[in-house]
């Protein structure tokens, strides 16, 4: 009886297998919850960060205030060339050879072009012969009025024997004065004739075309085959010019000073000259003289001066600062200084007061105070504050401030 009762064991649940199959699924949701939590508060932290400012910077370069220094006035204008031609012939030719070209050194006297002579060199041969043929004839009138004279003296024995008559020896005396006539006349052919000569021997001489003083061509304006004349006809089928030549050792400055200041400048005056292509390199110069008359549409007056010392690098055209020393500069050479900063001037910020830029530094931006001097065009001159070589912002956000992070846009 006892083994057939139903046992109290045998009516227990069993939860073992259970909790075995649902432990794993439940761990891996709550890892997963926990990842996901993870990445989000990642991706808002991500988002919350500053984000890097797009800017667009400039160099902050030096310009030499060497020149500026002592200075009582500052001008501009051009390198000139004192000795300037346009080479041309002084006949109407056709042009057969070309001996130039541009950037070549020339020298005074060198054959730079010729023209055809054909028709100049058959016109002297036919005066040449004219000419050997006056002096011929000139040659026979001579003869035959010594004959006459020979005869006028007989004449003139025998009429005072009383052998001939008077009209035989007026005879004689006419023969003679006639010959005598003719022989000028035939005298002044053969010098015109010698003189046609020399005329077309200097045409033959017209068509060679030489350098009227030493210098280098600048340009070359003619080709072979092309017509030329000194004067412009037949449109613009006929040049005028073979080539523009230059005297370089003739270079000098010509600036236009407001007539306000020209009581600044006088004869002799020394200066500095800066040159557009080489802002660095200070020329010494000196005032040559101030011409004697004023623009009146522009209100200047021009001066000219020369350079101390002339260098190949200076070239007709050029453009030219000068600056006009003081008097206690006066003979000295220009002095060394610190070179001037300059920048764009819309790198230059007002905010709070202080005249500030802001300067990159890696990938973030440092606020600084500047003194500013002269502003010039679109750039400003930088007394302190900023070194040469450091970029700065010229371009970027308003909210820009110390220490944002900013990015360079890349120009293209």
């Amino acid at each position: 009886m006892t083994s057939e009762k139903p046992s109290l064991e045998g009516l227990r649940i069993d939860r073992s297998g259970t909790e075995n199959r649902q432990g794993p699924g439940w761990k891996l949701w709550l890892s997963l919850a926990v990842v996901l939590l993870v990445l989000a508060g990642g991706a808002w932290a991500w988002l919350k960060l500053p984000r890097a400012a797009e800017v667009r910077t400039a160099t902050a370069r030096a310009v030499s205030s060497g020149a500026a220094a002592g200075a009582v006035l500052d001008a501009s204008g051009y390198v000139t060339a004192r000795r300037q031609a346009t080479v041309s012939s002084k006949v109407t030719g056709k042009v057969t050879e070309i001996n130039v070209e541009e950037g070549m050194a020339v020298r005074e006297g060198q054959i730079l072009a010729r023209l055809d002579d054909v028709t100049a060199r058959k016109q002297l041969a036919l005066s040449e012969a004219q000419a050997s043929s006056s002096q011929r004839a000139l040659q026979e009138i001579e003869v035959r009025l010594r004959e006459a004279k020979l005869n006028q003296r007989r004449m003139r024995e025998l009429g005072e024997k009383g052998i001939t008559t008077k009209a035989q020896s007026d005879t004689a005396d006419a023969e003679v004065d006639s010959l005598a006539a003719r022989l000028e006349v035939q005298r002044q052919d053969a010098e015109v004739a010698r003189r046609q000569v020399a005329l077309y021997r200097q045409s033959i001489e017209d068509a060679v075309i030489r350098a009227p003083f030493s210098g280098v061509a600048i340009s070359k304006d003619a080709q072979p085959g092309e017509m030329i004349s000194p004067v412009s006809a037949g449109g613009g089928f006929t040049r005028t010019g073979i080539c523009t030549l230059v005297d370089m050792k003739s270079l000098e400055i010509e600036v236009d000073v407001n007539e306000a200041y020209i009581n600044r400048v006088r004869d002799g005056q020394r200066a500095v000259a800066v040159l557009d292509a080489y802002p660095e390199w200070e020329i010494p110069a000196g005032v040559i003289t101030t011409v004697p008359a004023a623009d009146r549409q522009k209100a200047t007056v021009k001066v000219r001066l020369a350079f101390d010392q002339l260098d190949r690098r200076i070239l007709p055209d050029m453009g030219v600062k000068v600056s006009f020393l003081g008097e206690e500069r006066e003979g000295a050479q220009a002095v060394e200084s610190k070179p001037r900063v300059l920048i764009p001037r819309a790198a230059v910020r007002q905010g709070g007061g202080t005249p500030h830029v802001f300067v990159v530094q890696g990938d973030h931006v440092e606020r600084r105070a500047i003194k500013t001097g002269t502003a010039s065009g679109e750039e400003m001159e930088v007394e302190s504050g900023l070194s040469v070589g450091e970029q700065v912002v010229v371009e970027g956000p308003e909210q820009l401030a110390e220490g944002h992070k900013v990015k360079v846009r890349k120009e293209s």
